[in-house]
């Protein structure tokens, strides 16, 4: 009796299955498994939620002991390879660490629903034994190129005989050609790690050396490639993503901003003689369709992407490169809040392979990591084929002040103007969008706000618009001041890039300037043909905001000015000094990259604060030794924990009260000190108010654990109330 009764409990648990659904699910639910059905862990399916059918994906572990002809049956199994054991580990482990809802992870991975499905065949023709009763000129060139035993598309075939579709239509009415099934084109051919070897130096051999022995080593590993601007790391990686190709492993680049660096892609053709598969938000939603699939399959064997592409279902990731490693992109910071640097190790632990991490002004973090051993480092402190870095000076702007009216000290534009004179160009950096951050009446000193965020509505003059940069809202600038009627007395105080094109302008009317801004008309497309414009020389003046910094490789930049190099250090932010000094070095290193004598200028009103005189001496490891110092006395991350809490509401008094009662509920421990709640530096976003609570703890504390307990024993969100939880944040307000 009992034999039999264990027989039909584990006959009753094998017909159900928990199943992870994209949604805000703490852990997946239980679904009936038809007779006719076979899934396993992994499979993709699709389940009944509610009224809607929902993708979803068979999890693994136990599922309720409930009678499966009371649950919900899965209704189909997608004709789609398996989520990987690795992959459901990653997500598990993301969801742990980051106190996300799994199901919210999970959907990262499901995001492009209509890939499930095999991409279907297209008709295709083939040349069969028959030949047309009159045979002319074009048909003949058509009947040679077909006699490959090939199959061809029709309009492939008619435009590699180089005649018109209906002469192939002809040949098919008289049945000269049979109709076959063409499967799915890949996206992109396969890279040959022997197409286009490049010659490296000595030392990038050195390097590249160390990176190939750790893809012939079992288990993880991490890497950090720290070289100056110029140095040649992405030749270097290029040889480890090589040898991975030729064990057969796929590889996943990460970059904070493909979709403008069409460099790297040319790049990255130029040694496997093929683009990588690109994964981005400005890749159109048919083309994800086919990376997603074609990656599942193992079709695809080297993606390039921006963060998201770390949720990417691998059939067979065998190494991960992140590049520009210290970049700020890589942190998401909605709904699902990760650091995809930080992530990109994991997803190499879980799996047994290793990560290569990449920047010219490495994070702070990285730094630690490689100095105590945790991370393999490898050097590269000078420029490829002997180009000399740029000689760096600081303008001080208290001694020599820009002219009324303007933003360029008289020093920055006479170098400008040599610089014009040599035929070579000159960037000017601001990280400002717009022609100015704020907008005022003369007459009544009226300010031009957002009215749903606590920020001033930024001019974008070239558009014609007054525009806030964090919910997005835009009016139209008008010609009088709404509050006193007064007209033509609104003035524009501060500058940003369109300000320092129109003063450049004034200066260089002959010039040749170029405005780079990630909010320029015309998007992603413009701005890629605008850097390429820049990168053959159809440019004398470049003004740009941060992403001027990407990477790029502009061979007649010669000068790099730094219009307000204080700008990053006024904030409260921790990592200010950190990201300052990143910035800028990433900036005056656009300069001189071919070899020309270069120079790079930064106007400052604090010419001894030492994050400027750690980038005009060249000494960075001074302020890597005092960053690095002052974080360990500080206890702040790499030497201790921080998880932020942002509780937001329709109201300010109901988002105050929750943040509140969720200080109060906080575990009493001498490991974790939560400080707030106070209002968020950016008090109201989207008209939603916004408090703040921060949580510090040493290096070994469970930050995660007390944080669950807070949100466990606090007041319950209702109403209007959100509770966003970031670990390890990288912005404070």
């Amino acid at each position: 009796m009992t034999d039999s009764l264990q027989l039909s409990l584990a006959e009753l648990q094998s017909r159900t299955v928990p199943v992870l659904v994209p949604m805000p699910a703490s852990r997946p639910y239980s679904y009936a498994v038809p007779d006719d059905m076979d899934v396993q862990p992994g499979s993709i399916v699709q389940v009944p939620l509610g009224p809607r059918q929902v993708a979803g994906v068979v999890w693994d572990g136990e599922t309720d002991s409930v009678d499966p002809g009371k649950l919900r049956p899965i209704t189909e199994v997608f004709d789609c390879p398996p989520i990987t054991p690795d992959m459901r580990r990653f997500v598990d482990w993301v969801a742990g660490y980051t106190l996300s809802p799994p199901g919210m992870v999970a959907r990262m991975v499901l995001r492009v629903p209509a890939a499930f499905d095999p991409e279907p065949p297209t008709q295709g023709l083939r040349l069969g034994d028959r030949r047309p009763e009159r045979m002319t000129a074009a048909r003949s060139r058509v009947i040679e190129m077909a006699e490959d035993g090939m199959s061809w598309s029709r309009s492939g075939l008619a435009h590699a005989a180089g005649v018109s579709m209906s002469v192939v239509d002809g040949l098919i009415r008289q049945d000269i050609f049979e109709t076959v099934l063409i499967p799915p084109r890949p996206v992109v051919p396969p890279p040959d790690p022997e197409y286009g070897q490049t010659d490296l130096s000595d030392e990038q051999k050195q390097a590249a050396q160390q990176l190939v022995a750790q893809l012939g080593a079992d288990g993880s590993s991490v890497s950090l490639v720290d070289g100056v601007t110029g140095s040649g790391k992405t030749e270097v990686y290029f040889e480890a993503v090589a040898e991975a190709i030729r064990r057969g492993r796929q590889v996943l680049i990460l970059l904070p901003e493909i979709a403008l660096t069409s460099a790297f892609l040319e790049r990255f053709e130029d040694r496997f003689g093929c683009r990588p598969a690109e994964w981005h938000s400005d890749v159109p939603p048919r083309m994800r369709e086919k990376v997603w699939r074609q990656t599942t399959n193992g079709n695809i064997r080297v993606v390039a992407g921006a963060r998201s592409s770390l949720f990417l279902p691998f059939c067979d990731l065998g190494l991960i490169v992140v590049d520009e490693e210290h970049d700020a992109a890589y942190k998401q910071e909605d709904r699902v809040f990760y650091n995809a640097r930080d992530m990109a190790v994991v997803r190499g632990h879980l799996g047994s392979f290793p990560v290569v991490l990449a920047s010219a002004t490495p994070s702070v973090e990285s730094r630690v990591n490689a100095d105590a051993g945790k991370y393999q480092g490898i050097h590269l402190p000078e420029r490829f084929g002997g180009a000399a870095m740029p000689d760096l000076g600081l303008i001080d702007m208290r001694r020599a002040p820009p002219a009324r009216g303007g933003f360029l000290s008289p020093v920055l534009l006479s170098e400008i103007g040599k610089t014009i004179e040599r035929e070579e160009q000159a960037l000017l950096f601001l990280n400002r969008r717009g022609y100015a951050p704020l907008t005022l009446c003369r007459v009544c000193g009226h300010r031009f706000e957002c009215p749903d965020c606590s920020a001033w509505l930024v001019e974008h003059r070239f558009r014609g618009q007054l525009q806030c940069h964090h919910c997005g809202r835009t009016e139209k600038t008008p010609e009088a001041c709404p509050e006193c009627g007064t007209l033509d007395h609104l003035v524009a105080c501060g500058p940003g890039v369109e300000r320092i094109a129109e003063e450049v302008d004034r200066h260089f009317p002959d010039a040749r300037t170029i405005v780079l801004s990630s909010d320029m008309m015309g998007g992603v497309r413009r701005l890629r043909l605008e850097l390429e414009a820049i990168a053959k020389g159809e440019a004398d003046i470049v003004v740009g905001t941060q992403l001027v910094a990407k990477g790029h490789n502009f061979p007649l930049m010669t000068l790099v000015g730094i219009v307000d190099a204080d700008l990053g250090l006024s904030s409260g932010d921790p990592r200010a000094a950190e990201r300052t000094f990143q910035l800028l070095s990433q900036v005056t290193g656009r300069a001189g990259r071919t070899g020309r004598h270069s120079r790079g200028l930064l106007q400052t009103y604090q010419p001894m604060h030492p994050v400027m005189q750690a980038i005009v001496s060249g000494d960075r490891e001074a302020f890597y030794e005092r960053e690095i110092d002052e974080r360990e006395r500080a206890s702040l991350p790499p030497f201790g924990r921080l998880a932020a809490l942002i509780i937001s509401a329709n109201e300010r008094a109901t988002a105050e009260n929750h943040a509140r009662g969720l200080r109060q509920a906080a575990p009493r421990t001498r490991d974790i000190a939560v400080l707030g709640p106070a209002e968020a530096p950016l008090s109201l976003i989207r008209g939603r108010h916004r408090f703040r609570l921060l949580a510090h703890g040493k290096k070994q504390s469970d930050i995660q654990s007390f944080v669950a307990k807070m949100i466990e024993n606090g007041p319950k969100q209702r109403g209007s109330v959100r509770v966003q939880i970031d670990i390890d944040p990288q912005s404070f307000m």
